[in-house]
């Protein structure tokens, strides 16, 4: 069954919101997308006659089976652009996702399956997400916030939950990335930041809300 643009950003979109929550309501949907309810409620009644989710209004809206098959699908195709990009153009972290926000519509299996074979078959994109296999499949990730580390252990970053272009600017600018290995020196109680010590680096003062968007694994 094909998709359309549109159509697809709905499917990946409520993929990554049901992820939290199973039901996915309407007007998240419409903050998330930057549309209007009533667009929402037009695409939603649109891909439940393609038979890829379940929706109720009022109830709100979940994938089926078939539907996370196609997000995953996706998902994959995104995510594995995102890691050529990275890799093989040499693209900084924080400017792949909107390229592969365009490249992730080209939906050929074969192609997206030679990609995969020719970058190795990698498991994580640029952002240390996992990228579904060829079937679907998609590996757990064991890591936890940077806010849970305990002082003086060591960890690596494994991952980062936003991906907003500024954040990971930010990042940038702080030498931190996938692989970087830091320490907690020191938390601050009174608004729960983090000094951070990275090798060769002075050490690093990182708010809370930062923090809690870096996950890490412990060394």
């Amino acid at each position: 069954m094909n998709f359309s643009t549109a159509e697809e950003n709905y499917i990946k979109t409520i993929w990554r919101l049901q992820q939290s929550d199973s039901n996915v309501t309407t007007n998240e949907l419409s903050a998330e997308l930057q549309t209007k309810p009533a667009s929402v409620t037009d695409m939603l009644k649109r891909l439940k006659e393609k038979k890829i989710l379940n929706y109720e209004p009022y109830y709100g809206v979940k994938l089926n089976n078939d539907g996370k098959k196609v997000a995953l699908s996706i998902v994959r195709r995104h995510r594995l652009w995102e890691f050529f990009l990275a890799e093989k153009l040499g693209f900084d972290w924080d400017a792949v996702h909107d390229i592969a926000e365009e490249l992730e519509h080209v939906s050929s299996t074969e192609l997206i399956d030679r990609l995969d074979q020719f970058l190795g078959f990698p498991k994580t994109d640029p952002h240390g997400d996992p990228i579904p296999d060829s079937k679907g499949r998609i590996e757990a990730i064991n890591h936890f916030a940077l806010t849970q580390l305990k002082e003086f252990q060591t960890a690596v970053v494994v991952n980062v939950a936003d991906q907003d272009n500024s954040f990971l600017e930010m990042l940038k600018q702080k030498k931190i990335g996938i692989g970087t290995k830091l320490e907690i020196k020191q938390r601050f109680s009174y608004d729960g930041s983090v000094e951070i010590k990275i090798r060769n680096l002075p050490l690093i003062t990182l708010s809370e809300q930062l923090a809690k968007n870096i996950f890490v694994k412990a060394v």
